[in-house]
């Protein structure tokens, strides 16, 4: 058949012949597309290349920061739940940071969040960031948490025991969700999707860390901890890398080992650090410990050819110090992230046997922390350190 309109006219013979010659090879053709669609997914869901960790680590300044809560909050959720948000502190207390030079803090965030209000929690996430953003710091985001109280409960949190180190600190998620996976795929995996989706592309986000201290087994609440944790902590993060790689985030996903010296020897790590060192697309670590067991913690790490960052240092009495160990982690261009930062209901001035020991009065060594409420440093010396080694002195003389 031959159809027309005007000067222009085709023969429609010649598309039915094209339709019976494609009707077989349609499958076909959808197979290859589905297989690139997939392997385009994996490919987004694997590690990053140590290629694209580092050109991503080279654009980066030193980073310098502290583990962050404001002086007003107990635990992650006194931080975040909406009746105690204290975005004015929040700002203040940024703004010494920004005052030390510092560019990024990394801040623990809570499921319970999520399940209490989804859109709240988020917006209450970008006016914290839009806070930060106004004082240059980029934020790491810790997903999960296995330190401290294991039952985690909404709504008012109970004052601080006085003089008690993390007296409220509250796990992430508490131990019946860690111990009931059935829950997780509807309870954790949306939370985890959804606050990783929203900023997945949001630069004022600097990066992930999915667990922090998965296999902790917590000492001070022994007998009201789960008695065998690790496997199931070992299980959730398995699971929640996945949810987080499905979300393909421009920021690198992470989660710090902290146990033993040495991790450059594969057949003698955990099965947990394994897993977290082949996983990560940047390397964290904590070192509580002096200038020669950073030294070595640093060293076992750099096989991976990665980026090393460690996420938590500064225990003055333990030999841990600013002094000590920040031009350490300045020479080998580690990033550093000390716990504690202005004093307050958190009470990280006292040490780790405050759980054990009781103390009357603040500590004439403090423990952590930089400030106290009113932006008077606890030690004029390291905050003329810090700032010296972040370049704000310089900064400020031009």
């Amino acid at each position: 058949m031959t159809v027309g309109t005007g000067s222009y006219s085709f023969d429609v013979s010649i598309f039915d012949n094209v339709n019976r010659l494609w009707r077989p090879m349609r499958k076909t053709a959808s197979l290859i597309i589905s297989f690139f669609l997939i392997c385009s997914v994996a490919t987004s869901a694997q590690q990053w290349p140590a290629a694209k960790a580092n050109e991503w680590y080279a654009q980066q300044p030193f980073l310098v920061g502290s583990n962050f809560i404001p002086s007003t909050a107990i635990n992650q959720l006194e931080m975040w739940q909406a009746d105690t948000f204290d975005l004015p502190t929040i700002d203040r207390e940024l703004g010494f940071a920004e005052g030390l030079g510092m560019n990024t803090m990394r801040v623990f965030l809570h499921n319970l969040l999520w399940q209490q209000d989804p859109l709240g929690f988020l917006q209450r996430m970008d006016q914290f960031l839009q806070v930060a953003d106004k004082h240059h710091i980029k934020i790491a985001f810790v997903i999960f948490d296995s330190v401290w109280d294991p039952y985690p409960k909404l709504g008012k949190q109970r004052d601080p025991k006085p003089h008690v180190h993390n007296s409220g600190w509250v796990q992430s998620p508490g131990a019946d969700m860690l111990k009931d996976p059935s829950r997780w795929n509807k309870e954790l995996k949306p939370y985890v999707e959804g606050v990783i989706g929203h900023f997945r592309e949001d630069k004022r986000v600097l990066m992930w860390d999915l667990m922090n201290e998965p296999d902790n087994t917590n000492p001070p609440y022994k007998g009201k901890e789960l008695s065998r944790k690790i496997q199931p902590s070992l299980d959730l993060l398995q699971k929640e890398w996945s949810w987080a790689r499905h979300e393909n985030p421009s920021q690198p996903l992470t989660s710090g080992v902290w146990k033993d010296d040495d991790w450059s020897n594969d057949a003698k790590l955990s099965q947990m650090a394994h897993f977290q060192l082949h996983n990560s697309d940047v390397i964290t670590f904590h070192s509580y410990g002096p200038p020669d067991e950073m030294r070595s913690r640093i060293q076992s790490l750099q096989h991976l050819g990665r980026p090393i960052i460690c996420t938590e240092y500064m225990a003055r009495p333990m030999g841990s110090t600013f002094q000590a160990i920040l031009p350490i982690l300045n020479h080998e261009h580690v990033g550093a992230y000390n716990w504690g930062f202005v004093s307050g209901k958190s009470q990280t001035i006292y040490p780790w046997d405050s759980w054990e020991k009781a103390y009357t009065a603040e500590p004439t060594i403090w423990f952590h922390d930089i400030f106290r409420k009113d932006g008077t440093p606890y030690d004029a010396q390291e905050v003329a350190l810090i700032r010296q080694i972040t370049g704000k002195d310089r900064a400020s003389k031009k």
